[in-house]
Protein backbone atom coordinates (compact mmCIF):
# COMPACT_ATOMS: atom_id res chain seq x y z
CA UNK A 1 0.00 0.00 0.00
CA UNK A 2 2.66 2.45 0.57
CA UNK A 3 4.28 1.81 -2.53
CA UNK A 4 1.64 2.39 -4.55
CA UNK A 5 0.49 5.51 -2.52
CA UNK A 6 4.69 6.82 -3.11
CA UNK A 7 4.27 6.04 -6.91
CA UNK A 8 1.38 8.19 -6.63
CA UNK A 9 2.92 11.04 -5.03
CA UNK A 10 5.58 10.72 -7.63
CA UNK A 11 3.44 10.86 -10.65
CA UNK A 12 1.85 13.87 -9.40
CA UNK A 13 4.93 15.96 -8.81
CA UNK A 14 6.33 15.10 -12.06
CA UNK A 15 3.12 15.84 -13.68
CA UNK A 16 3.13 19.09 -11.44
CA UNK A 17 6.72 19.97 -12.63
CA UNK A 18 5.87 19.20 -16.72
CA UNK A 19 2.82 21.76 -16.14
CA UNK A 20 4.81 24.23 -14.52
CA UNK A 21 7.84 23.74 -17.18
CA UNK A 22 5.47 23.83 -19.76
CA UNK A 23 3.59 27.11 -18.64
CA UNK A 24 7.46 29.13 -18.36
CA UNK A 25 7.87 28.52 -22.08
CA UNK A 26 4.21 28.43 -23.26
CA UNK A 27 2.06 31.72 -23.82
CA UNK A 28 -1.13 32.41 -22.23
CA UNK A 29 -4.11 33.44 -23.17
CA UNK A 30 -3.43 36.46 -25.24
CA UNK A 31 -5.04 39.87 -26.22
CA UNK A 32 -6.59 41.01 -29.24
CA UNK A 33 -2.90 42.17 -30.92
CA UNK A 34 -1.50 38.74 -30.47
CA UNK A 35 0.24 39.80 -27.39
CA UNK A 36 0.14 37.59 -23.98
CA UNK A 37 -2.07 38.86 -21.64
CA UNK A 38 -0.20 38.05 -18.34
CA UNK A 39 3.75 37.26 -19.65
CA UNK A 40 6.27 38.17 -17.62
CA UNK A 41 9.36 39.65 -18.50
CA UNK A 42 12.87 40.20 -15.90
CA UNK A 43 15.11 42.60 -16.71
CA UNK A 44 18.01 42.48 -14.15
CA UNK A 45 18.92 45.93 -13.50
CA UNK A 46 21.08 48.79 -11.29
CA UNK A 47 19.46 50.39 -9.34
CA UNK A 48 20.21 53.93 -10.56
CA UNK A 49 19.37 55.22 -12.68
CA UNK A 50 18.02 51.80 -14.55
CA UNK A 51 15.60 50.71 -12.44
CA UNK A 52 14.07 53.78 -12.29
CA UNK A 53 13.72 54.37 -16.21
CA UNK A 54 12.70 50.63 -15.67
CA UNK A 55 9.93 51.43 -13.74
CA UNK A 56 8.89 54.59 -15.36
CA UNK A 57 7.69 52.33 -18.59
CA UNK A 58 6.32 49.25 -16.70
CA UNK A 59 2.64 51.41 -17.09
CA UNK A 60 3.07 51.22 -20.59
CA UNK A 61 4.40 47.91 -21.07
CA UNK A 62 1.42 46.43 -18.99
CA UNK A 63 -0.99 47.96 -21.66
CA UNK A 64 0.97 46.19 -24.23
CA UNK A 65 0.55 42.75 -22.13
CA UNK A 66 3.84 42.71 -20.74
CA UNK A 67 4.47 42.46 -16.83
CA UNK A 68 8.18 43.81 -16.30
CA UNK A 69 9.68 42.40 -13.21
CA UNK A 70 12.76 44.89 -12.61
CA UNK A 71 15.54 42.68 -10.34
CA UNK A 72 17.87 44.58 -8.95
CA UNK A 73 21.04 42.23 -7.16
CA UNK A 74 23.00 43.40 -4.45
CA UNK A 75 26.10 42.92 -6.45
CA UNK A 76 25.59 44.29 -10.32
CA UNK A 77 28.65 41.54 -11.21
CA UNK A 78 25.85 38.83 -10.99
CA UNK A 79 23.61 40.42 -13.72
CA UNK A 80 25.91 39.08 -16.51
CA UNK A 81 26.09 35.48 -15.16
CA UNK A 82 22.13 35.88 -13.76
CA UNK A 83 21.50 36.01 -18.03
CA UNK A 84 23.86 33.92 -19.21
CA UNK A 85 21.71 31.10 -16.15
CA UNK A 86 18.71 32.09 -17.94
CA UNK A 87 17.61 33.65 -14.37
CA UNK A 88 16.31 36.84 -16.30
CA UNK A 89 15.48 37.94 -19.84
CA UNK A 90 17.65 40.86 -20.06
CA UNK A 91 19.82 42.92 -18.14
CA UNK A 92 20.40 46.80 -18.23
CA UNK A 93 23.35 48.17 -16.75
CA UNK A 94 26.86 48.08 -18.56
CA UNK A 95 27.97 50.11 -21.81
CA UNK A 96 29.29 48.02 -24.66
CA UNK A 97 33.20 48.05 -24.05
CA UNK A 98 32.82 46.75 -21.17
CA UNK A 99 30.46 44.31 -22.09
CA UNK A 100 32.78 43.49 -24.77
CA UNK A 101 35.47 42.48 -22.07
CA UNK A 102 33.58 40.79 -20.05
CA UNK A 103 32.72 38.23 -22.69
CA UNK A 104 35.64 38.13 -23.96
CA UNK A 105 36.97 36.78 -20.01
CA UNK A 106 33.75 34.72 -19.16
CA UNK A 107 32.64 33.40 -22.94
CA UNK A 108 29.31 34.76 -22.97
CA UNK A 109 26.87 34.61 -26.15
CA UNK A 110 25.25 38.04 -25.82
CA UNK A 111 23.79 40.54 -28.32
CA UNK A 112 22.78 44.50 -27.76
CA UNK A 113 19.30 45.03 -27.74
CA UNK A 114 18.99 48.61 -27.24
CA UNK A 115 21.09 51.42 -26.65
CA UNK A 116 19.49 53.95 -24.18
CA UNK A 117 21.61 56.28 -22.39
CA UNK A 118 24.92 57.75 -21.45
CA UNK A 119 26.39 58.42 -17.84
CA UNK A 120 29.55 60.76 -18.82
CA UNK A 121 31.83 59.70 -16.60
CA UNK A 122 32.94 62.70 -14.07
CA UNK A 123 36.08 63.74 -12.07
CA UNK A 124 34.91 64.56 -8.89
CA UNK A 125 36.86 65.81 -5.43
CA UNK A 126 36.08 67.22 -2.16
CA UNK A 127 39.84 68.72 -1.48
CA UNK A 128 40.06 70.45 -4.69
CA UNK A 129 38.09 73.02 -6.46
CA UNK A 130 39.57 73.46 -9.75
CA UNK A 131 41.18 70.74 -12.48
CA UNK A 132 44.85 72.54 -11.02
CA UNK A 133 45.70 69.50 -9.06
CA UNK A 134 48.92 69.48 -6.64
CA UNK A 135 52.18 67.81 -7.92
CA UNK A 136 51.38 64.25 -6.19
CA UNK A 137 48.17 64.51 -6.06
CA UNK A 138 46.37 60.79 -5.57
CA UNK A 139 43.92 60.18 -8.06
CA UNK A 140 41.18 57.29 -7.66
CA UNK A 141 40.26 55.57 -10.91
CA UNK A 142 37.75 52.67 -11.55
CA UNK A 143 39.70 48.86 -11.43
CA UNK A 144 37.67 47.37 -14.61
CA UNK A 145 39.40 47.46 -18.04
CA UNK A 146 36.83 49.26 -19.76
CA UNK A 147 36.10 52.12 -17.23
CA UNK A 148 39.82 52.13 -15.63
CA UNK A 149 40.79 53.27 -19.90
CA UNK A 150 37.65 55.63 -19.92
CA UNK A 151 38.73 57.31 -16.39
CA UNK A 152 42.44 57.16 -17.95
CA UNK A 153 40.95 58.92 -21.61
CA UNK A 154 38.96 61.74 -19.60
CA UNK A 155 42.30 62.72 -17.58
CA UNK A 156 44.38 63.29 -20.87
CA UNK A 157 41.10 65.38 -22.53
CA UNK A 158 41.91 67.44 -19.72
CA UNK A 159 45.73 67.63 -19.79
CA UNK A 160 46.27 65.90 -16.88
CA UNK A 161 48.14 63.10 -18.54
CA UNK A 162 48.96 61.50 -21.92
CA UNK A 163 48.56 57.90 -22.68
CA UNK A 164 50.64 55.93 -25.50
CA UNK A 165 49.43 55.82 -28.72
CA UNK A 166 47.70 52.90 -30.89
CA UNK A 167 45.44 51.59 -27.44
CA UNK A 168 42.41 50.24 -29.18
CA UNK A 169 40.93 47.41 -27.34
CA UNK A 170 39.30 50.25 -24.03
CA UNK A 171 41.90 48.83 -22.33
CA UNK A 172 44.73 50.72 -20.50
CA UNK A 173 46.19 51.04 -16.98
CA UNK A 174 48.38 53.55 -15.37
CA UNK A 175 51.32 51.76 -17.11
CA UNK A 176 50.13 52.65 -20.57
CA UNK A 177 50.83 56.42 -19.09
CA UNK A 178 53.49 58.26 -21.20
CA UNK A 179 53.74 61.65 -19.96
CA UNK A 180 52.75 62.79 -16.49
CA UNK A 181 54.12 65.74 -15.48
CA UNK A 182 52.26 66.26 -12.21
CA UNK A 183 53.41 62.89 -11.14
CA UNK A 184 50.07 61.89 -10.30
CA UNK A 185 49.39 58.76 -8.12
CA UNK A 186 46.89 56.51 -8.92
CA UNK A 187 44.70 54.28 -6.96
CA UNK A 188 42.31 51.18 -8.24
CA UNK A 189 39.46 51.11 -6.87
CA UNK A 190 36.11 49.06 -7.25
CA UNK A 191 33.81 51.27 -9.29
CA UNK A 192 31.09 50.98 -6.95
CA UNK A 193 33.22 51.97 -3.79
CA UNK A 194 34.69 55.54 -5.52
CA UNK A 195 32.38 57.39 -3.71
CA UNK A 196 33.47 56.03 -0.16
CA UNK A 197 37.38 56.61 -1.06
CA UNK A 198 36.51 60.64 -2.18
CA UNK A 199 37.39 61.78 1.15
CA UNK A 200 40.43 59.99 1.35
CA UNK A 201 41.93 61.20 -1.92
CA UNK A 202 42.70 64.36 -3.99
CA UNK A 203 40.04 63.34 -6.43
CA UNK A 204 38.46 59.93 -8.00
CA UNK A 205 36.97 59.40 -11.32
CA UNK A 206 33.24 57.78 -11.03
CA UNK A 207 30.72 56.52 -12.73
CA UNK A 208 27.47 59.11 -12.82
CA UNK A 209 25.74 55.86 -11.68
CA UNK A 210 27.28 55.85 -8.36
CA UNK A 211 27.35 59.17 -7.98
CA UNK A 212 23.37 59.16 -8.10
CA UNK A 213 23.28 56.48 -5.71
CA UNK A 214 25.26 58.12 -3.01
CA UNK A 215 23.47 61.13 -3.24
CA UNK A 216 26.24 63.34 -4.94
CA UNK A 217 25.39 66.00 -7.24
CA UNK A 218 26.74 65.05 -10.56
CA UNK A 219 26.75 68.75 -11.55
CA UNK A 220 29.82 68.90 -8.94
CA UNK A 221 32.42 67.17 -11.24
CA UNK A 222 35.20 69.20 -11.71
CA UNK A 223 35.27 67.70 -15.91
CA UNK A 224 32.98 65.12 -16.98
CA UNK A 225 32.35 63.26 -20.52
CA UNK A 226 30.89 65.51 -23.36
CA UNK A 227 27.26 63.74 -24.44
CA UNK A 228 28.79 62.54 -27.48
CA UNK A 229 30.63 59.75 -25.46
CA UNK A 230 30.83 55.80 -27.06
CA UNK A 231 29.52 54.31 -23.73
CA UNK A 232 25.95 54.27 -23.84
CA UNK A 233 24.06 51.45 -21.48
CA UNK A 234 22.57 49.25 -23.24
CA UNK A 235 20.02 46.27 -22.99
CA UNK A 236 21.47 42.91 -23.29
CA UNK A 237 19.84 39.74 -23.92
CA UNK A 238 21.28 36.23 -24.91
CA UNK A 239 22.37 36.05 -28.40
CA UNK A 240 19.30 35.19 -30.59
CA UNK A 241 16.75 36.73 -28.01
CA UNK A 242 16.92 40.05 -29.56
CA UNK A 243 14.43 39.19 -31.92
CA UNK A 244 11.45 38.31 -29.40
CA UNK A 245 8.33 40.32 -29.45
CA UNK A 246 8.51 41.45 -25.97
CA UNK A 247 12.17 42.28 -26.52
CA UNK A 248 11.37 44.39 -28.97
CA UNK A 249 8.48 46.38 -27.56
CA UNK A 250 10.90 46.88 -24.33
CA UNK A 251 13.09 48.36 -26.77
CA UNK A 252 10.16 50.53 -28.04
CA UNK A 253 9.36 51.41 -24.37
CA UNK A 254 13.23 52.46 -23.49
CA UNK A 255 13.65 54.49 -26.57
CA UNK A 256 10.41 56.66 -26.68
CA UNK A 257 9.91 60.74 -26.63
CA UNK A 258 8.58 59.95 -22.94
CA UNK A 259 11.66 58.30 -21.61
CA UNK A 260 13.68 61.09 -23.71
CA UNK A 261 11.57 63.57 -21.58
CA UNK A 262 11.88 61.42 -18.39
CA UNK A 263 15.86 61.32 -18.43
CA UNK A 264 16.04 65.12 -19.41
CA UNK A 265 13.70 66.60 -16.71
CA UNK A 266 14.46 64.18 -14.04
CA UNK A 267 18.50 63.90 -14.43
CA UNK A 268 19.01 67.24 -15.42
CA UNK A 269 22.41 66.71 -17.69
CA UNK A 270 24.09 63.34 -15.78
CA UNK A 271 22.18 60.81 -17.26
CA UNK A 272 21.67 61.78 -21.86
CA UNK A 273 18.99 59.77 -23.96
CA UNK A 274 21.30 57.86 -26.17
CA UNK A 275 18.89 58.23 -28.77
Amino acid sequence: MKKKITIGLAAILLATGLLTGCSKSSPSASTPNGTPASHVLKVGAAVVPHSEILNFIKPKLKEQGIDLNVVVLDDEGQLNPALAERQIDANYFQHVPYLESVSKEKGYSFAVASKVHVEPIGFYSQKHKSTSLPDKATIAIPNNPSNEYRALVLLQKNGLIKLREGIANYQATPRDITENPKQLKFVEVDAAQLTRTLPDVDGAVINTNYVLEAKLDPNSALFREEADSPYANVVVVRKGDETREDIKQLDAALRSPEVKKFLQEKYQGAVVPAF
